[in-house]
This record gives structure tokens, C-alpha cells and sequence, in this order.
């Protein structure tokens, strides 16, 4: 035995570049090193061409006065006054505001239009075929200058301004009253945001017992009680405690009131009819993947196909599709950067366009606009991860 173990040969050892995990660190480092490179070289190319062309590096432009005018504006805004800085503001604030708006129209039309597709009607189904194939099929861009040269720029000049309700609409946007806040109208808020918490909390409590015992109540009810009759009560009670500041038509221009202009108006139609169009396939293709004996089985129970499609099939359907869902909604923030192109005044035309050209901080501008889209896709994401976390199958 001595003489047998004396001569078995020892495996052969295996050089340490042939070993896969020293190689698989190796190509890790090596990777890393030539990315780190690269951003060097990127990073002092642009410090070079920053110094050829006597442009000073840094975030003092911030505090610098902007000097120029701005559309559309949801906080204080001052030409003569206002900072760089409170320009990206109005920027940011007027994306957001069509992101969000945008968001909440195109979900509202895509399920209406996806479901429609499924539909026994012929023409229904029929025209809702029609609307996604051809939405999805034309760039959005030339859809944006549709909505504002042919439909939008298309209505008569201030002289010939339809009229009606108080209000005006003309190529320059529609004009209607605004609401102004008098002394006593904040515990109206008040009492709205007691209701739509009040509301919130009957019906957790509502889905909870119909849980446990299957009886339903009237939340739909409720809910109309809380967040609308409350609030009219205290507001008639306080001697309703607002007033509005009606337009009114010169010469040359409107004074007063609130003007929606026509630059939200077709970003905003733009917008949210594209990306309906995709949102409605992803709709379909949800409901198309809930078994069909789901259906049936709702059927012959009794239940009709309205209560049906809400109570079982849809909420089945969610799982399948709030994944792309969240997709679009990316789709359609990142989206609003066209707005350029109607000249709606967004964070892209506002700060990436006016303030660059006048500043020529080109890095630190184009960096602090890539960082807000960044930061808004990933909160985007967030909150519905966190949903679809609420609706997913889960395993037991």
C-alpha cells in the first residue's frame, strides 16, 4: 500500500492566470480602472474646454438675476428680480405639474380604452382597435405639433374670443375666473383633508370586515359625505367664504383671471393620449391573462359582467399589469421634455435651454437637469413598487 500511495501522481497545479475566480476578479478590476479612466479623460476634457472659452466653472450663476420672462409660472416669478435659481423652480414645478396631470388622464383613457377593445359591442371594440393603432403609430412629436398648430392655434384671436360661463377662449388659452381664498376659507381645507382621511380610514375598515364576513358598505357613499358634503357644510356655514376674480377682455390682451394656456393644453393632450394608447394594450393584455373560468365562474353566481370585470377580474389583471404600467408612466415623464417643442415653459426649455445659453454652464446645468429626471424615475418607481408589493400573488 505504501509503495501504491508512493506513486499515485499528484493532480497537476493549475497556473493562477487559468484560475476562473483570479480571472474573474481580475477582469472586475481591469473593468474598473478603464471606467475610471474614461470619466478622467471626459472630466478633464470638459475643464480644458471650459478654460479655452473663459467660462467659469461652479454653481454661482444661482443667485445670479435671471432677466428673462417665463410663461407659465406656479410660485412668484420676476423677471428683474428672480434668481437662476427660482427659474429652475418654476421649471421643475411646471413638469411636475404636467407629469402628474398627465399621469392621472392617460390612466384614465388607457383603461377606458383597453377594456373597450375587449368589448362584445363590434363598434366599440372596433374604434378602440382603431385609436391604438393609430396613436402608437405616429411619433409623438408630430402628434404635440397637431395639438398646437392645427387644433389649438386654429381658435379666433382675442376680438373674436368664444364666450361663455364668464370665461373666454381664444388662440391665447382659455380665461376663466379665479378662485380667490377670503378670511375663514382655510378651515374649509381643513375640514377636506378630515374628510378624504376620514374616508381613507372607513374604507381600510370597510375591506377589512368584508374580508372576515363578506358584508359591503356604502364607501362610495361615505366617501361623497366626507370629502364633499363636509367641507360644502362648513363652507355654507361660514358664509361661504370665497369670491373670484372674473377676466376681462381689452384692447390688445386679458386682464384677470386664470388662463390655461395653449402650451399645457397640447403638451398635455399629447401627452396623455400617446401614452393612453400603450397604457390600453398593457390594460388588455392584463385582463386576457386572467383565466377565463374566473369569468365564469363570476357568471354563475349571478353577478353581471360590470361587477365583474371590477370586483374579480381587474383586480387579477393588476398584478400583470402595474409592471409595464410603470414603464409608460417613466415613458411619459421623460416625455415632457418635448416641451420644447410647443413651447410650453418646462425644466428642459426653462433651465437646459434659457439659463444655459445665458450662463454657459453647460455641465452643471445638463448634470442638475439629468439628477432631477434621475430622482423623479426612481421615486416614480418607488411608490409603485410599493403598490405593486400591495397587489401581487403572494405565496403561502
Amino acid at each position: 500500500m505504501a509503495i501504491e500511495n508512493a506513486g499515485a501522481q499528484q493532480p497537476a497545479r493549475v497556473a493562477f492566470y487559468n484560475d476562473p475566480k483570479f480571472r474573474s476578479i481580475a477582469y472586475q478590476v481591469v473593468l474598473c480602472v478603464l471606467v475610471v479612466l474614461v470619466i478622467y479623460a471626459a472630466a478633464s476634457n470638459a475643464v480644458d474646454n471650459l478654460k479655452r472659452a473663459n467660462v467659469a466653472s461652479g454653481f454661482g450663476f444661482w443667485d445670479q438675476a435671471a432677466g428673462f420672462d417665463i410663461s407659465q409660472t406656479l410660485i412668484e416669478y420676476s423677471a428683474s428680480v428672480s434668481t437662476y435659481g427660482t427659474a429652475f423652480w418654476v421649471g421643475l414645478l411646471n413638469t411636475l405639474l404636467v407629469g402628474a396631470m398627465g399621469i392621472v388622464i392617460a390612466t384614465i383613457l388607457g383603461f377606458t380604452v383597453g377594456i373597450s377593445r375587449l368589448s362584445k359591442n363590434w363598434l366599440l371594440s372596433k374604434v378602440a382597435t382603431g385609436y391604438v393603432e393609430t396613436i402608437r403609430n405616429i411619433p409623438l412629436l408630430l402628434q404635440l405639433l397637431f395639438w398646437y398648430n392645427a387644433v389649438l392655434k386654429a381658435l379666433p384671436d382675442i376680438r373674436d374670443s368664444h364666450k361663455f360661463f364668464g370665461s373666454f377662449l381664444n388662440n391665447r388659452g382659455l380665461f376663466v375666473p379665479e378662485p380667490l381664498r377670503d378670511p375663514g376659507f382655510g378651515w374649509v381645507e381643513i375640514a377636506i383633508l378630515i374628510g378624504i382621511a376620514g374616508a381613507c380610514g372607513f374604507y381600510y375598515w370597510a375591506r377589512k370586515r368584508q374580508m372576515a364576513t363578506g358584508q359591503q358598505a356604502p364607501v362610495a357613499l361615505v366617501t361623497l359625505g366626507l370629502v364633499i358634503g363636509l367641507p360644502f357644510i362648513l363652507f355654507l356655514l361660514l358664509g361661504m367664504p370665497l369670491h373670484f376674480d372674473a377676466p376681462q377682455v381689452g384692447r390688445f390682451n386679458i386682464t384677470g383671471g386664470l388662463a390655461l394656456q395653449p402650451e399645457f393644453v397640447a403638451l398635455l393632450l399629447g401627452l396623455s393620449v400617446y401614452t393612453a394608447a400603450f397604457i390600453a394594450e398593457v390594460v388588455r393584455a392584463g385582463i386576457l391573462a386572467v383565466s377565463h373560468g374566473q369569468t365564469e365562474a363570476s357568471y354563475s353566481l349571478g353577478m353581471k359582467s360590470g361587477p365583474t370585470l371590477r370586483l374579480i377580474i381587474v383586480p387579477q389583471a393588476m398584478r400583470v399589469i402595474v409592471p409595464p404600467l410603470t414603464s409608460q408612466y417613466l415613458n411619459l415623464i421623460k416625455n415632457s421634455s418635448l416641451a420644447v417643442a410647443v413651447g410650453y415653459p418646462d425644466l428642459v426649455q426653462v433651465f437646459t435651454g434659457t439659463v444655459l445659453n445665458q450662463t454657459g454652464q453647460a455641465v452643471e446645468v445638463v448634470a442638475i437637469t439629468m439628477l432631477v429626471y434621475l430622482f423623479i424615475s426612481l421615486f416614480t418607481s418607488l411608490l409603485m413598487n410599493i403598490y405593486n408589493s400591495r397587489v401581487k400573488l403572494v405565496e403561502r
